[in-house]
């Protein structure tokens, strides 16, 4: 980076926006989605299978609408008027949920609005990339700190959302969420910079080499195999402890929000860190990371050892989290939007593959059956990310 970290101390008027738009939608999100299965199942009163349908055809939808989006916003268009009207949609589906208790409508209007307003965070990541580069500050720290909110607005949001939910309602609950992303698209129109673009040629003035394009390929199935891993955990963990150990329940929610907390740190670190470290180290430092993690899993049936093992899962998602966008950015330069947009539907498929796999295998081979399975995932994941090397120029600009 091409400015120290001092110099981002003090914050102008976007950067706050970002920040808190950031946040605030993290929020948002993380309201309704640790919930989402409990309001379908006690709610809407459908079973299972339709349940797990219900997440499924939300992912889907998701990557087919957020990349769509994307590749408009990389020729013409303002991201800002983008993320405004997204957040809108997403407001809209909230008022959807508060108030209606029919499957089919939450399915197929709810999923699609939700899906459309979904499409705001991969957009504010790559607004947030250009406002940087345009200011010539180092963005790698910039959207580390942008990441570590969202982490934050996770360790907040969920316990809060349970809370309501369980106090007030569902209704109150997503009242709440959609005043929130209100709240946001407020924040958006009065403090993000407008950076409209001019009609581009048939194809974008930056092409990534052959070779490169083949590592976006291995990039994209190492963070699908990586969000796949997460998604198994998260899936089978809380079932795991309460049913298997016979630890209380409370303390998978308290794994899970340590794991968020302590991401914050490891996203800053690995920001600050990237430019003397190599993304190409930072990423490989995550998938052992994973890799000790799932094993210790294997091993550990106690609340100490499992809690202290969060620190190892915090290292992996935190690093995927913040650096991984980055290397998809350096690796597509000139496509910020479809770069930040084909990094998060990674997370979107991963849920895609652990949602249909973590059922069937616990069912078969038990809980830790699944463990298993995430550890040779990340061994996988290792392979794959053996073989990628750090971007060719013109892209060093990620770093400078």
């Amino acid at each position: 980076m091409s400015l120290p970290l001092a110099q981002w101390r003090r914050l102008d008027r976007p950067s706050l926006a970002f920040l808190l738009v950031a946040f605030f939608s993290g929020v948002a999100g993380s309201l309704q989605i640790p919930t989402l299965s409990l309001f379908l199942s006690s709610e809407v009163q459908v079973r299972p299978l339709l349940v797990g349908l219900f997440f499924t055809v939300n992912a889907l939808m998701g990557i087919a609408v957020s990349q769509l989006l994307a590749r408009g916003s990389d020729r013409r268009g303002d991201r800002k008027r983008l993320i405004f009207f997204c957040l809108l949609l997403a407001m809209l589906a909230s008022l959807l949920f508060a108030f209606n208790r029919d499957y089919l409508v939450l399915l197929l209007p709810g999923v699609l609005l939700a899906s459309l307003g979904s499409a705001a965070t991969p957009q504010l990541f790559a607004l947030a990339r250009e406002h940087a580069d345009g200011r010539g500050r180092g963005n790698v720290m910039f959207s580390s700190v942008l990441r570590a909110q969202i982490s934050l607005a996770w360790v907040i949001g969920p316990p809060l959302a349970f809370a309501i939910a369980m106090r007030f309602g569902f209704t109150a609950l997503y009242l709440l969420a959609a005043v929130t992303f209100l709240l946001c698209a407020l924040l958006v129109a009065a403090g993000l910079p407008s950076m409209p673009k001019t009609p581009l040629p048939s194809t974008p003035p930056l092409q990534a080499p052959r070779h490169q394009r083949r590592a976006v390929l291995r990039l994209f199935i190492s963070c699908v195999l990586m969000w796949s891993c997460n998604g198994l955990y998260l899936i089978v963990m809380p079932l795991y402890v309460t049913q298997q150990l016979q630890l209380p329940e409370k303390l998978a929610g308290l794994m899970i929000g340590l794991a968020a907390g302590l991401e914050i740190p490891v996203m800053l670190i690995a920001g600050a860190l990237a430019a003397r470290v190599g993304l190409r180290r930072l990423m490989r430092t995550a998938v052992a990371s994973g890799i000790l993690f799932y094993a210790g899993m294997l091993l550990t049936d106690t609340v100490l050892p499992l809690l202290l093992l969060q620190l190892l899962n915090a290292v992996f998602i935190g690093i995927l989290a913040g650096i991984g966008m980055i290397y998809f950015q350096d690796f597509m330069p000139g496509q910020a939007g479809a770069a930040t947009t084909l990094f998060s539907n990674t997370s979107r498929l991963g849920w895609v593959v652990s949602g249909s796999l973590a059922g069937s295998v616990a069912e078969v081979g038990g809980y830790h059956a699944t463990f298993w399975l995430a550890l040779a995932m990340s061994v996988a994941t290792l392979f794959f990310l053996w073989r990628l090397k750090e971007p060719s120029p013109p892209s060093p600009s990620a770093l400078s």
